[in-house]
């Protein structure tokens, strides 16, 4: 089986990524045989609560809340032109991962304003809590897991409802990157209910959902995205150093094709779901044996 694409990919110039090189991905994509590559730098306009990361990112802290630095678009596009010279063979797609793109429409449009971009993602990094706003990390030493996580999916739709900038939504797992040991293994059917809601309100919204093999996502959630409505894929490493490039990408695409979706003509492109299901009728299942994070 081809790989698929990465449509989730930072380099060096992403606020947190300090060992990202862009040109080194190209290359490691090239190696591992990858169609096409997106660069989608983040774009994080929410002033969060720093936590941990006040340590290692101290310039970007007052008082305890981080204000990640505003991504440089003409420096980004001109490295983006260098590696398409460089790497004629390889797709190499513009794009950003917005977080909380409904909360940040002005600040968005100004960035778009400076450039093409090609594929955009809306990312779901932190939510209120209070008067400030936190990541899901610093959320769980001080609530209940399932309590945040369902104030996560909740937010989801109104995300979806008050932003049509991006075109794919990013990890929806994400606070299961963070899950408490003490907690067990993270089971979806416990979310069931707020699963599919945020699923149904994203298929509704005729965006696709990224299947990010950071952490690989359940099975059953992708189940229940195609059972909601859901269309279209897509795949993301989430890299952010080179050597991250496409993990569990084999796993990932087994996984998305054994669920009726497959490749667009255009290898940059969502997969699609191509095999219709009948009411009743069960899906077909796959095992994935490697499930280590990949970055």
């Amino acid at each position: 089986m081809d790989l698929p694409a990465d449509s989730h990919v930072h380099s060096e110039w992403s606020w947190d990524t300090d060992l990202g090189a862009m040109d080194a991905t190209c290359a490691r994509a090239v190696a591992l045989g990858l169609p096409a590559v997106a660069f989608t730098e983040h774009v994080d306009f929410t002033p969060f609560r720093a936590g941990d990361l006040a340590e290692k990112f101290g310039h970007l802290v007052t008082d305890g809340i981080l204000t990640a630095s505003e991504l440089d678009v003409e420096g980004y596009l001109e490295s983006v032109e260098k590696c398409r010279a460089k790497y004629p063979d390889l797709r190499i797609l513009t794009g950003m991962e917005v977080g909380q793109p409904h909360r940040h429409a002005g600040e968005i449009a100004d960035l778009l304003a400076q450039g093409t971009f090609d594929r955009m993602i809306g990312s779901l990094h932190c939510i209120p809590d209070g008067d400030e706003y936190a990541e899901p990390w610093e959320l769980f030493p001080h609530y209940p897991a399932d309590a945040a996580f369902r104030q996560y999916l909740a937010e989801i739709p109104r995300m979806v409802a008050e932003s049509d900038v991006f075109d794919v939504l990013g990890h929806i797992d994400y606070p299961v990157r963070f899950w408490p040991e003490a907690l067990g293994p993270f089971d979806p059917n416990v979310f069931e209910d707020e699963l599919r809601h945020a699923l149904r309100a994203l298929a509704a919204g005729e965006r696709a959902l990224e299947i990010n093999t950071r952490r690989p996502l359940d099975a059953t959630i992708l189940a229940w995205w195609r059972e909601e409505g859901g269309q279209r894929v897509t795949f993301g490493s989430d890299a952010h150093l080179p050597e991250a490039l496409g993990a569990g990408f084999a796993e990932a695409a087994a996984m998305a094709e054994a669920h009726g979706f497959r490749p667009d003509t255009k290898p940059e492109n969502p997969w699609a779901l191509t095999n219709k299901r009948r009411a009743g009728q069960p899906l077909l299942a796959v095992t994935i044996h490697d499930r280590s994070p990949g970055n």
